[in-house]
């Protein structure tokens, strides 16, 4: 029976499927250009086309120079994202696999322990944050129920473990309630490593809940080259938006992860169930 499936697809899945059964390890060279060229008798665009889809799947990376190698698809841990997360910009607890029945977890603030509470080596968080002043876009104004252009604060943060690529976010504050405060800008100032919550508790605004819609979208070229993978790569993208106890978005925000790499985790409370009346 004639394989239908056009050449640049049979030669990506053939490469994936190489790459999942182990032939194609992870580290390892992935066949050169004129290699499966010649294998498949495919011209140079339809060979790029099938790498190109091998890329965006996250099964492969480019190294300049060097060639196209099999990625590390293996994922890192979870950032469980829970009411009572350390309040730090993070927002989350970072979850690590232990390959011994159990997980380790570092929180926002750096510090790694087991369930019992015992602490442990691990690696270490950080972030740079840069905070701009500016005009909220449209879609920010309406998340924050603010008109178009209103002034706000724009900061951009890159998260990382170890000094690797850990997460990328971006959020936006209205001046309106931070202007002239000590946490106009969360760069900066005696509150900066404080989270959302925490930072506005400091000028006198309870924030009591947040919302958040989670998705997916491919990489940017920029996004691609600070959290290191290949453009067009799929990515986790979480939008957040912070309230106080008026119900008024006091912060939103929009972040993105390696999703092949980082899962996300919402620990869900059940309330116990009603007993079913008598009859």
């Amino acid at each position: 029976m004639t394989d239908a499936r056009p050449v640049y697809q049979r030669i990506a899945d053939d490469l994936r499927r190489r790459i999942d059964d182990g032939s194609l390890p992870v580290g390892s060279r992935i066949p050169s250009r004129s290699e499966l060229r010649r294998a498949y008798d495919a011209s140079d665009q339809t060979v790029d086309r099938a790498v190109r889809v091998l890329k965006a799947a996250g099964y492969a990376n480019g190294q300049f120079g060097r060639g196209v190698f099999v990625s590390d698809r293996v994922p890192i841990g979870a950032l469980v994202r829970a009411p009572h997360s350390d309040d730090t910009p993070l927002a989350a607890r970072l979850v690590l696999g232990c390959g011994d029945g159990g997980d380790r977890v570092r929180d926002g603030a750096g510090r790694i322990g087991t369930g019992s509470g015992a602490s442990e080596e691990g690696p270490q968080l950080a972030w740079e944050a840069t905070s701009t002043t500016g005009s909220a876009p449209p879609l920010i104004a309406e998340r924050l129920s603010l008109g178009t252009g209103a002034p706000v604060v724009r900061t951009e943060y890159e998260f990382l473990a170890d000094r690797r690529p850990l997460q990328l976010s971006v959020s936006w504050e209205p001046l309106t309630l931070t202007g002239g405060t000590d946490v106009e800008r969360p760069d900066s100032g005696p509150y900066a490593r404080c989270g959302v919550p925490g930072r506005f508790a400091a000028i006198g605004i309870r924030v009591v809940r947040a919302r958040e819609a989670v998705g997916s979208r491919p990489a940017s070229p920029a996004e691609a080259e600070a959290l290191g993978c290949s453009p067009g790569q799929s990515l986790t993208v979480v939008e957040r938006t912070h309230y106080d106890d008026r119900r008024r978005p006091v912060e939103t925000s929009d972040t993105v992860v390696r999703g092949d790499r980082w899962r996300l985790e919402y620990p869900i409370d059940l309330a116990a169930p009603r007993p079913a009346p008598s009859r």
